[in-house]
């Protein structure tokens, strides 16, 4: 493929992309910090102590046949592609590690960017790659995605490169069809593939791009295609999106499986991950914010049309989200929550646990279910900092395994394999399980309170009061749920309320959605069935009864403050 651009050294660009965002020169999130980092500390180990190597010339093999191709799209078409060096950090990374036996350490490829930042360029030039030059004989490439026509974006971007380099046809006998490219002396293909395609199962994919994972509501084709590459030696699931609106989807499950891969967590080295997105203390409406999320300002994203979409978002609410979601790469609940869950996110306290509160003074709140929603219990606690009293919060969930593996929601397999939800046999909860629970961990606080909804609870509150326990009902009126509502909001927004970082409680969070009446009362809703909020009306029932019992002036006040000038004599 003979060419007339110049030789570029693409490692030692990604390395100074590294060491720019790690020096602060560029602005990250942490997100991207973390992967740089992650790179950097790779880059240290020894070979002779580690299974991986890193192998500059095939780091820089893909990039070299990536700029050989030319955009087909916006004012650059026609030109070659030159690769911004984020694009060089995320290739050079995902390409250049190798195995002992010289296999490609990086199967599964997660990258979360902004709206406008050049995902199908990349996307299209990872495909051709992998289809032509990645060494793979019968190399099976597809685009997936929920309809066909979004898998087509990808492979019509690719297919159109293709023919604008004839050297490249030439090069490889690559075939370009309509439907798809073939490469005859290897038995190459590249296909578009939807999610409603019925030829999906039995698939061998060396190179399986998933475009705007987002957008799938279920985990049956990510699921399909993760099986699809095990028998591949060195495959990749390449993931790529922007940032949505469901929070319970498979998209919010790998991004969070990349953040604990990001922050050490949990040591997955097959993994390759990054986000682009702004951090939780930035404030979203400033250009600054725009830039450090999009690794492409000033190049494909142009500040003008961004910051003139910010100035509408400011003035409309309605605008805010989309313009959160998609210039920023925050995730938002698509109703109109009563939550800011970039706010709730703030309110996570790691270095707080429960068992600092044993024999604390706490409030229970339960609201209980029989099979199709989940029975939740919340305890909320409260110490003074910073002379304001805070709370603290910690849920518990239960749902009947039947319910687990039947459930449209894919997460919730999940949060039961980590004891975020736990199961109880059959097809309903077993209340008589949840109740032995109760009155086990009541024992070890000092309850003040258990409000619970007499709906489906008044035998277990029965039990619950013969042992002792101070069980006061609260039916889910507005009279019983308006105001604390309103100070849980205030409590949130004012970082007086703080959660274990439970992502169940989280998404419940998110779920919430607040109907106002005439009188400005406020009554919890969701917007859909599947879209449970039980975790988060106990913990109003919680707030409810600190209203109820004065918290706030009974222990707010009572805590004695010391200083030296106290102590001299």
């Amino acid at each position: 493929m003979a060419s007339s651009i110049s030789k570029r050294d693409y490692v030692k660009i990604a390395r100074k992309y590294c060491a720019d965002v790690l020096t602060g020169k560029i602005p990250a999130c942490l997100f991207v910090k973390q992967a740089c980092q992650r790179q950097e500390d790779d880059l240290k180990r020894k070979w002779s102590k580690w299974k991986y190597r890193f192998d500059a010339e095939k780091a820089a093999r893909v990039c070299k046949f990536i700029e050989l191709l030319r955009h087909v799209k916006g004012p650059k078409a026609g030109e070659r592609v030159v690769l911004e060096p984020w694009q060089c950090f995320i290739l050079t990374t995902v390409f250049g590690w190798v195995d002992d036996k010289g296999l490609r350490r990086f199967q599964r490829v997660y990258i979360e960017v902004p709206r406008g930042n050049g995902k199908s360029t990349l996307c299209s030039g990872v495909a051709l790659y992998m289809l032509c030059a990645d060494g793979e004989k019968g190399a099976d490439v597809y685009s997936f995605a929920t309809t066909r026509d979004q898998a087509r974006i990808v492979f019509d971007d690719a297919k159109a490169m293709a023919r604008q380099c004839p050297d490249l046809q030439a090069a490889f006998g690559l075939t370009i069809l309509n439907n798809s490219m073939i490469v005859i002396g290897t038995n190459s293909k590249f296909l578009p593939k939807s999610a409603d395609a019925s030829t999906n199962d039995g698939l061998n994919t060396h190179l399986a791009i998933v475009d705007e994972l987002h957008a799938h509501k279920t985990r049956d084709l990510f699921d399909v295609v993760k099986t699809s590459i095990g028998k591949r030696s060195q495959p990749i699931l390449w993931a790529i999106t922007t940032a949505g609106f469901t929070l319970d989807g498979i998209c919010m499950e790998e991004r969070r499986l990349v953040q604990k891969v990001l922050s050490g967590a949990i040591d997955e080295p097959s993994r390759f991950g990054i986000v682009y997105t702004i951090d939780a203390d930035d404030d979203w409406k400033t250009e600054e914010a725009a830039q450090k999320a999009n690794p492409n300002w000033n190049v494909s994203v142009m500040p003008k049309a961004v910051l003139a979409n910010l100035a509408e978002a400011m003035a409309d609410p309605a605008a805010e989200k989309n313009y959160l979601t998609k210039h920023l790469d925050v995730w938002c609940n698509a109703d109109t929550a009563f939550f800011q869950m970039d706010k709730w996110r703030k309110c996570y306290r790691p270095d707080v646990t429960l068992d600092d509160f044993e024999g604390q003074p706490c409030i229970y709140g339960i609201d209980l279910a029989a099979k199709v929603d989940i029975a939740a219990a919340v305890r909320l606690f409260w110490r003074i900092e910073r002379d304001k009293l805070h709370y603290y919060v910690f849920p518990e969930f239960w749902l009947p395994s039947d319910r687990i593996q039947g459930a449209r929601n894919s997460q919730y397999r999940g949060w039961a394999r980590q004891d975020l939800i736990r199961t109880t046999d059959g097809p309903v909860i077993d209340l008589d399980h949840i109740e032995q629970y109760l009155l086990d961990d009541m024992k070890r606080f000092d309850v003040l309170a258990c409000a619970f909804d007499p709906w489906q609870a008044t035998q277990m509150a029965q039990t619950l009061a013969s042992e002792g326990a101070p069980m006061i009902e609260l039916r889910p009126t507005v009279q019983n749920f308006s105001e604390p509502m309103k100070e849980l909001q205030a409590l949130v927004y004012e970082r007086r309320l703080h959660t274990d970082g439970n992502p169940v409680l989280e998404w419940m969070a998110s779920n919430l959605v607040a109907h106002l009446d005439a009188k400005d009362n406020v009554y919890p809703r969701k917007e859909a069935p599947e879209n449970k909020i039980d975790g988060i009306v106990a913990l109003i029932m919680c707030v409810n009864q600190a209203l109820a019992q004065n918290v706030e002036d009974n222990y707010g006040s009572a805590v004695e403050t010391v200083s030296f000038s106290d102590l001299v004599f």
